[in-house]
């Protein structure tokens, strides 16, 4: 195969950068997204996904806002942008291709992958206990996903429970 002789002579840092590069078709993802993991993970499915974004934050550290947001264009998670900035909360506006076909291919589609995601990223940056829920806009087909954290509860006091 053209392919794999093409890539076995690259160097280890060579092949990092064409495998970031590589245009994988959605429809894969798509169906282990939309179809696979929602039929065998059954009711449950939103919360572990939730989790799971969580979990994936955790492999996947990053410092700003922006690296996460840049994190989700490379994960076709969609483009988001800042609504509302409190004390307390953020509100962040997700749309873009990615979620309007989401839209399409299901009837009620959850984001809690993504929300999760954000919750522990922000966790991390930070220092204080952190949650996040999706709003969905079935009719605008966009997602707000609202993050909350606790300015009194900090990641430290956590660790020693």
């Amino acid at each position: 195969m053209v392919y794999e002789s093409g890539v076995s002579d690259m160097t280890e840092n060579e092949q990092n950068g064409h495998e970031e590069h590589i245009l994988v078709p959605s429809f894969g993802l798509d169906l282990l997204r939309n179809y696979l993991i929602p039929e065998i993970l059954g009711d449950e499915a939103p919360h572990i996904m939730y989790w799971a974004g969580k979990d994936l934050a955790r492999k996947f550290p990053l410092e700003t806002l922006d690296e996460v947001a840049d994190f989700f264009e490379k994960a076709s998670w969609g483009k988001f942008s800042i609504l509302k900035e409190k004390k307390d909360e953020l509100r962040l506006l997700l749309q873009g291709e990615m979620v309007e076909a989401r839209f399409t291919s299901q009837e009620n589609p959850t984001f809690k992958l993504e929300a999760g995601f954000v919750a522990e990223q922000l966790q991390a940056q930070k220092k204080l206990y952190t949650e996040s829920y999706d709003e969905v806009d079935t009719r605008k087909k966009q997602v707000t996903i609202i993050v909350k954290w606790d300015r009194k509860e900090t990641v430290d006091n956590e660790e020693r429970y």
